[in-house]
């Protein structure tokens, strides 16, 4: 299991790279006419893959007890998710998960050669050579393993990412024997024309059921690109209580899509998750409060003043 460094340096136009206004053009033709053909087909059940104990926690500056960890992995599990990240592990990664019980993994490479060079110190050839190591002990403990590609739409360092690109290191891993590859878009620069295009690549490549979407909400497109994820078949979404993480690459770049705001969308369009909302809330409220910082959920602050504004009638 690669561990994520730090990059150190890339301007600010860089860092916030945008699609191209003529990309943009061409993949909005190709979407309107999707639109258009009717609504999107949208699955009845959607699995969410909590990633804010790991993704989260670890963009942090500030220190995060153990206690307060734990706290907030068995709430998570008690809301209901069935599926969380705990932690990360420095080299020799595989060997520390697998005694502190692990009962799966995820390993992680880049679409863009310049990010996984500066994540890594690697090129993204290289890596897959270290990737391919770790899945082969992996079966041999039978150990599952989970397979993450980082800026598959954009990157701090390139700007855009064609979707080939990012479809051929997904097919790499799942031919390696990953049995999921999330899809993800680490400086959240993505929008619906853009992720619908690299999914499309995507499934040219490998089975639909073997994608998953892991969006940050930058710009604010998250939640949309992760509709538009469900309308091209994805069923697996990765998502953080209170919106937690960020990529310490982009400046400005913001958290991971919140678990509350992708519940939300999905209680409203009748789709099955498996989430308390109410427990989730709870869990979100105590881990911001912990951390000493604003909750980035949309959802979670104007459910949780609406909570506290019927708390306060009743009193």
């Amino acid at each position: 299991m690669l561990p994520r460094a730090v990059l150190r340096q890339s301007s600010l136009a860089k860092q916030l790279s945008c699609v191209s206004s003529a990309r943009n053009a061409q993949l909005w033709l190709h979407n309107n006419s999707i639109a258009r053909a009717g609504s999107l087909d949208l699955p009845t059940e959607v699995s969410l893959v909590e990633v804010s104990p790991r993704d989260g926690l670890q963009n942090e500056k500030q220190r995060v007890s153990t206690a307060t960890k734990i706290e907030l992995v068995e709430g998570l599990v008690a809301a209901g998710l069935q599926q969380v990240e705990v932690t990360s592990f420095v080299s020799p990664g595989f060997q520390r998960a697998c005694a502190a019980g692990a009962s799966e993994i995820a390993v992680f490479t880049a679409a863009s050669e310049q990010f996984c060079k500066k994540n890594t110190n690697c090129s993204i050839q290289d890596s897959l050579k270290r990737i391919e190591a770790v899945i082969a002990a992996a079966k041999d403990s039978q150990v599952a393993v989970r397979g993450y590609v980082s800026c598959v739409v954009g990157c701090p360092y390139q700007g855009d990412v064609e979707p080939e690109a990012a479809a051929k290191i997904a097919g790499k891993l799942y031919e390696m024997g990953c049995y999921e590859v999330s899809m993800g878009d680490t400086i959240g620069v993505g929008t619906p024309a853009s992720v619908a295009e690299m999914f499309k690549a995507c499934k040219d490549v490998l089975p639909v059921e073997a994608l998953a979407a892991h969006m940050h909400d930058t710009y604010g497109q998250a939640v949309a690109n992760i509709l538009t994820s469900l309308g091209m078949g994805i069923k697996v979404v990765d998502t953080a209580v209170a919106g937690l993480g960020g990529c310490p690459y982009a400046k400005g770049a913001t958290g991971n899509v919140a678990t509350e705001d992708v519940v939300y969308m999905l209680n409203g369009l009748g789709i099955k998750h498996g989430v308390d909302m109410d427990k989730l809330l709870d869990v979100s409220e105590r881990i911001s409060v912990a951390l000493g910082r604003p909750n980035s959920s949309r959802a979670a602050k104007a459910l949780l003043a609406a909570r506290t504004g019927i708390e306060q009638q009743e009193a």
